[in-house]
């Protein structure tokens, strides 16, 4: 199985879409492991976009995630890097087709309310940034017995 972090930004909790964005993760069969709600502080943003230090958008990026709060998760399924990836669509709302949610919900490149981890040793750096091992809840659930089967 595999786990993916993913980050509501700060335009998702303004807009008051945490519910429906959560909804549509557990509705596509993932499993929803670890949640909270936090405000990063800016050693913590920049930790996690280090990859993007030095480029136009960094600065930006960081100032815009540590603006307001986030909802932190972790979902757990098969290849559930690349289901969360094609669940957000495109970077820009503008191009992102319907049915993805930024297609569906945003209009902005930099406000495009969702991060997913992009391969799983990111997933596995980024969950542990931000989630203590004892945070991530083992559990069953009988109905994803009907989802998963591949």
């Amino acid at each position: 199985m595999e786990r993916s972090l993913v980050i509501l930004k700060p335009d998702a909790v303004q807009r008051g879409l945490v519910g429906r964005l959560v909804a549509r993760f557990e509705e596509k069969g993932l499993k929803l492991i670890a949640m909270k709600m936090v405000r990063l502080t800016r050693q913590t943003a920049e930790t996690h976009y280090g990859e993007h230090k030095g480029k136009d958008f960094y600065e930006p990026l960081v100032a815009y995630i540590i603006s307001g709060a986030v909802v932190l998760m972790v979902v757990e399924g098969p290849s559930a890097v690349s289901v969360v990836r094609t669940m957000m669509g495109p970077t820009s709302g503008i191009t992102a087709p319907p049915g993805t949610i930024r297609g569906d919900f945003a209009v902005a490149t930099r406000y495009n309310l969702v991060h997913g981890s992009d391969s799983a040793q990111s997933a596995e750096r980024e969950i542990a940034l931000f989630f203590k091992p004892d945070e991530l809840v083992e559990y069953d659930r009988a109905i994803l017995d009907w989802s998963w089967q591949c």
